[in-house]
C-alpha cells in the first residue's frame, strides 16, 4: 500500500516536471534554498529603498509646502533647464523677417564673441598653469639637488622622509633661528666685515673662527680649526687662477709638509698626555726632550721587548722602535741621537739618514734612494722587525703597497706614513710599487676606501681630517656640510679658504655642491660656494636678516650665469623673503629724506640695490612694496606708474575703514604731498594721470557720501565728461589723451554723473533749496539744460534710434511694471542706476566699433515719467558720446 502511494507520488512529480518543461515562457529554477533566500533579500531591499525614496519626497513636499513652495513645479522647471555647457549659435530665421534676422545675427555675433573669449581665456589659463607647473617643478628639482648636497650617486637615500612639521618650522616671532654656535660664528663674521667695510687692515678670518672653537670646549672642533690654520699657513702666491696655483708642485709640496707637521705635533702632544698620565709606569727622567719622552712612551707601550726585534737595544728599548717613534714625533735630532748610539749595529743607515735629514724636502738623492730600495728588497722585505721595515719604507719611499698595520694601527699613523711616501718629481727610474703621487693617495682615500671604510657617519671629524690633510679641501667641506650639526663648521672653513683664494669654486651656480668639471685634473673637485652659503643662510634669513646679509657680503665679487651680481641678487631675495624693507634698505621719512639701512655700510651705490629689489618685488606682484622701494630709489616715474595701476581698480569703490581703497588712498595722498612739497614730478603723462586719479577718488568719495553738489562741482571742474552740447568735441579730443587707467573708469564716472544729475533733477522738481554758493535754477531751466542738447544737431537721428529701441524692448521690460507703483517718479523702485545700464560695445576685426548696444530701458507703460525720460536720455547721451570716441 505504501509502495503504491510513493509510486503514485513519483508519477505525479514527473508529470509536473514534464508540464513545466513544456511551458517555454517560464525560466528553470536552478538555485538552492540559500541562493533563493539571498535573491529574495535583494528584492526586498530594492522595494524598501524605492519606498523610502517616495517617503522622503513626501516629507520634502510637506516641509517646503509649509513654506509656500511648490516642489512639483520647481522640479519640472529644473528638468526643463538646458544643461548645455557651451554657447550654441542660434538658428537663422526666414529671410523675409528682416528685424528677426538682424536680431538673430546680433545675438549670434554676441554669442560667438563670448565663446571665443571663453576659449581664449581657458587657453591662456592653461598656458599660465603649465608655466607655473614648470617653474614649480624646477624649484622642486633644485631643492632635490640641494638635499643631495653633492654627495654623488652613492649617497642617494630613498628612505621615506618624515612629514615636515609646520609648527616646528615656524619660529616664534622675534626669536632667532641661530643656535649658540652659529651665533658665535656670526659675531666673528660681523667683526671681519666691519674691518673690511671701514677700510682697516683685513684680519685673519681663520683666527677669528678658531676663537669660537676655543669657547666651545670641544676638542674635535678645536683640533679641526688647528688643522685648518696649519694647512692654510702656506706661502700664498698672488694668482688669478686658483686652479693653477692649487695644482702647482710647490703648493702641493707645501700642503704635504704642513699636513706632516700637524700629524707629528698632534702625536707628540698625544705622547706627552700619555706619559704624564702614567708617570709611575713611564719612569720619565729629568732630562727634557723628545728622546726621553719616547723612551718613557715605550715603557708604557712596550714594557717587554717583542720577539723578532733586530739590531739590538738602546737603554733597554728596541733600536728601530726608538727610531720610528722619534720620527713619528717629527724630531729628526732625537732620531739622529738614537742612530748615533747604535751606529755600529745599523750599517749604512747612518749615512742614508744624515742625507735624508739634511735634505730640504726630506728626500734622498736618486742614487742613494736606489741603494736603500735594493737593500730593502733583498734583505728587509720579509724582516720580522715591523719598525725596521716601516723606517726603511719611510726614508726610501718604497714598497707603497705595505700598509704596515703592525706599527700604523691608527688612521693618523697610516696617513702620516703614506704622506711621507708621496713623490713629486718625475723620476722615471722608480718602479710603480715604489712611487706614489698625491693624486693617487687622494683617489685611494676618497674613492677606493670612501666614507664606509672610515666609518664617516660615526667619526665625521676623522674623515674630514683625512680628506683635508690630503689637500682635498672641497670634498672635505662638502662631506662635513652634509652633517647637520657640523654644517656651520664646514661653511666657515669654506669662508676661510675663499678669503685666502685657496678654494676651487664651481663655474656655474646650478652645479652640485661638489662637482668635477671638464678639463680639470683627475682628482680635482670644485665646490659650489654660492649654493653652500645660500643653503646655510636659508635656515635663519627670515628671522636674522642682518646676519644673513653679513654672509652674503662674501658674494660681492661673484656673478651668476646671467652676469648678475650675486650679492645684489641675494640681498633682493633676502629683503623680499624677510619683508624687513626698512631695516635693510632704509626708511623714507615724512620730509622725503631717507634714513639709512643696514645695506648702506656694504654698498656705496645703494640706489642700484634698492632698484633691483624694487624690480624683483614688482615682478612678484608686490606692487605696494615696490612703490615704497622705488620711492627710496628716487624713481618717481615708476612710483607714479605703479600707483596708477593700484588706484585705477579701486577709485570707484566705497571707502571703508581698513579697506584696500582706504590704505591705497592714504599712501597716494602721502606721496602726492611729499612730491608737491619737494617739487618732484614724474613723466608728464604719468604725473597727470596720478593726480587725476586722486581727483576722481575725491569725486567718488563725495558721491558715495551723498554730497551730490560737491561731487558735481568736482566732476565739473575736472572737465572729464561733457555736460553740454558745446563741450562734446572738446571732451572727445581730450579723452584720446587719457591713459588706460582713466579710460577703464569712465563707465563708473558716467553712471555716477547720471545719478547725480537725476538726483538734482528730483530735488529741483520737489522744489528743494539750491546748493549753497550756487544760484537755484528753475525747473524749466533745468529741464531745458538737460533736454536741449539732446534735440540739437546730430542728436535728432539719435532720438529715432531711442524710439525704435524703446519699441523693440517694450515687451522685455514689461516685467518691471509689477515691481513699480503707477505714477512713480523713480527708476522702478531703485534710485541708483543699475548695472544693466552699462555701456557695451563689441569691437570688430579692425579694432573699431562693431555694433552699438544701447542701454537697457528701465521703463514700462506703467513706469514712465518726465524725470525717467530725462534720466534715460542723459544716459543715452553719454553712451553715444562714448560710442563716438570708439
Amino acid at each position: 500500500m505504501d509502495t503504491e502511494g510513493f509510486g503514485e507520488l513519483l508519477q505525479q512529480a514527473e508529470q509536473l516536471a514534464a508540464e513545466t518543461e513544456a511551458v517555454s515562457e517560464l525560466p528553470h529554477v536552478e538555485r538552492n534554498l540559500q541562493e533563493i533566500q539571498q535573491a529574495g533579500e535583494r528584492l526586498r531591499s530594492r522595494t524598501l529603498t524605492r519606498t523610502s525614496q517616495d517617503t522622503a519626497d513626501v516629507k520634502a513636499s510637506i516641509l517646503l509646502g509649509s513654506r509656500g513652495l511648490d516642489i512639483f513645479h520647481i522640479s519640472q522647471r529644473l528638468e526643463s533647464l538646458s544643461a548645455a555647457t557651451t554657447f550654441e549659435p542660434l538658428e537663422p530665421v526666414k529671410d523675409t523677417d528682416i528685424q528677426g534676422f538682424l536680431k538673430n545675427e546680433r545675438d549670434n555675433a554676441l554669442l560667438s564673441a563670448i565663446e571665443e573669449s571663453r576659449r581664449r581665456t581657458f587657453l591662456l589659463a592653461e598656458e599660465y598653469h603649465r608655466d607655473s607647473m614648470l617653474v614649480q617643478w624646477e624649484q622642486v628639482k633644485q631643492r632635490v639637488l640641494h638635499t643631495l648636497l653633492g654627495a654623488g650617486e652613492d649617497a642617494l637615500d630613498f628612505s621615506q622622509e618624515v612629514e615636515p612639521s609646520f609648527v616646528s618650522e615656524v619660529g616664534v616671532p622675534g626669536r632667532s633661528a641661530l643656535d649658540s654656535m652659529e651665533a658665535a660664528y656670526s659675531r666673528q663674521i660681523y667683526i671681519f666685515n666691519e674691518k673690511i667695510v671701514n677700510g682697516h687692515l683685513q684680519p685673519n678670518l681663520g683666527n677669528l673662527c678658531a676663537s669660537v672653537a676655543e669657547s666651545l670646549d670641544d676638542k674635535n672642533v678645536s683640533d679641526t680649526w688647528l688643522m685648518v690654520k696649519q694647512m692654510t699657513d702656506v706661502l700664498l702666491v698672488p694668482a688669478k687662477d686658483t686652479l693653477k696655483s692649487r695644482v702647482s708642485v710647490d703648493m702641493q709640496m707645501a700642503f704635504v709638509r704642513q699636513a706632516l707637521q700637524f700629524l707629528e705635533n698632534s702625536y707628540k702632544n698625544y705622547t706627552m698626555v700619555t706619559v704624564f698620565g702614567n708617570l709611575h709606569q713611564a719612569q720619565l727622567g729629568g732630562v727634557p726632550g723628545t728622546y726621553q719622552l719616547v723612551c718613557s712612551l715605550l715603557n708604557i707601550k712596550l714594557p717587554t721587548p717583542l720577539p723578532g726585534m733586530q739590531d739590538g737595544e738602546v737603554e733597554g728599548h728596541p733600536v728601530w722602535a726608538l727610531i720610528y717613534f722619534c720620527l713619528r714625533c717629527g724630531d729628526l735630532s732625537a732620531t739622529m741621537q738614537v742612530v748615533n748610539r747604535a751606529q755600529h749595529q745599523l750599517g749604512d743607515f747612518k749615512i742614508w739618514f744624515q742625507e735624508y735629514m739634511n735634505s730640504p724636502d726630506r728626500r734622498l738623492s736618486p742614487a742613494t734612494e736606489n741603494k736603500l730600495r735594493l737593500h730593502y728588497r733583498r734583505v728587509l722585505r720579509n724582516s720580522a722587525d715591523p719598525y725596521k721595515r716601516a723606517v726603511y719604507c719611510l726614508i726610501g719611499k718604497c714598497d707603497i703597497g705595505d700598509n704596515h698595520g703592525e706599527v700604523a694601527d691608527k688612521t693618523e699613523d697610516y696617513l702620516w706614513l703614506k704622506l711621507n711616501q708621496v713623490c713629486f718629481d718625475e723620476d722615471g727610474s722608480s718602479s710603480p710599487q715604489d712611487r706614489m703621487t698625491l693624486a693617487q693617495l687622494q683617489k685611494q682615500l676618497l674613492e677606493d676606501y670612501g666614507e664606509s671604510h672610515f666609518s664617516a657617519s660615526h667619526q665625521p671629524f676623522l674623515y674630514f681630517q683625512v680628506l683635508f690633510l690630503t689637500a682635498q679641501f672641497e670634498a672635505a667641506i662638502a662631506f662635513l656640510f652634509r652633517v647637520e650639526r657640523l654644517r656651520s663648521h664646514a661653511v666657515h672653513v669654506a669662508l676661510v679658504l675663499y678669503e685666502l683664494k685657496l678654494l676651487l669654486k664651481s663655474s656655474g651656480q646650478s652645479a652640485q655642491l661638489l662637482s668635477q668639471e671638464a678639463g680639470d685634473p683627475p682628482m680635482v673637485r670644485r665646490l659650489n660656494f654660492i649654493r653652500l652659503l645660500m643653503l646655510y643662510t636659508r635656515k635663519f634669513e627670515s628671522t636674522d636678516p642682518r646676519e644673513a646679509l653679513q654672509y652674503f657680503y662674501f658674494l660681492r665679487n661673484e656673478k651668476d650665469s646671467q652676469g648678475e651680481n650675486m650679492f645684489m641678487r641675494c640681498v633682493s631675495e633676502l629683503v623680499i623673503e624677510s619683508r624687513e624693507f626698512d631695516m635693510l634698505l632704509g626708511r623714507l621719512e615724512k620730509d622725503g629724506s631717507r634714513k639709512p639701512g643696514v645695506i648702506d655700510k656694504f654698498a656705496g651705490d645703494t640706489r642700484a640695490i634698492i632698484t633691483k629689489v624694487a624690480s624683483e618685488a614688482e615682478n612678484k606682484g608686490l606692487f605696494e612694496e615696490a612703490v615704497k622701494l622705488y620711492e627710496l630709489a628716487k624713481n618717481a616715474d615708476k612710483v607714479l606708474e605703479l600707483m596708477n595701476k593700484l588706484l585705477s581698480p579701486v577709485i570707484a569703490q566705497v571707502s571703508e575703514p581698513q579697506s584696500n581703497k582706504e590704505r591705497l588712498k592714504n599712501m597716494a595722498v602721502a606721496i602726492a604731498e611729499r612730491y608737491r612739497t619737494n617739487g618732484i614730478a614724474g613723466e608728464k603723462t604719468v604725473d597727470s594721470t596720478f593726480y587725476l586719479l586722486l581727483d576722481l577718488m575725491t569725486f567718488f568719495d563725495e558721491y558715495h557720501a551723498g554730497h551730490i553738489d560737491r561731487a558735481y562741482d568736482v566732476i565739473e571742474r575736472l572737465k572729464l565728461v561733457p555736460l553740454s552740447q558745446e563741450s562734446v568735441e572738446e571732451r572727445v579730443a581730450a579723452f584720446r589723451n587719457f591713459s588706460d587707467e582713466i579710460r577703464h573708469n569712465l563707465s563708473e564716472v558716467l553712471l555716477a554723473t547720471m545719478n547725480i544729475l537725476f538726483t538734482q533733477y528730483k530735488r529741483l522738481k520737489g522744489a528743494a533749496a539750491g546748493t549753497p554758493g550756487r544760484p537755484q535754477r528753475t525747473l524749466e531751466d533745468r529741464d531745458m539744460l538737460i533736454l536741449s542738447p539732446l534735440f540739437t544737431g546730430h542728436w535728432t537721428h539719435t532720438m529715432m534710434i531711442v524710439c525704435d529701441h524703446l519699441r523693440l524692448h517694450l515687451s522685455t521690460f514689461s516685467a518691471a511694471a509689477a515691481q513699480s507703483s503707477p505714477g512713480s517718479d523713480h527708476i522702478c523702485g531703485n534710485d541708483s542706476v543699475s548695472d544693466g545700464w552699462r555701456y557695451q560695445c563689441q569691437t570688430g576685426s579692425d579694432g573699431g566699433p562693431n555694433e552699438l548696444k544701447l542701454p537697457t530701458s528701465p521703463f514700462s507703460s506703467s513706469c514712465l515719467s518726465l524725470s525717467s525720460f530725462h534720466h534715460y536720455f542723459c544716459h543715452l547721451k553719454f553712451v553715444f558720446f562714448f560710442h563716438y570716441l570708439k
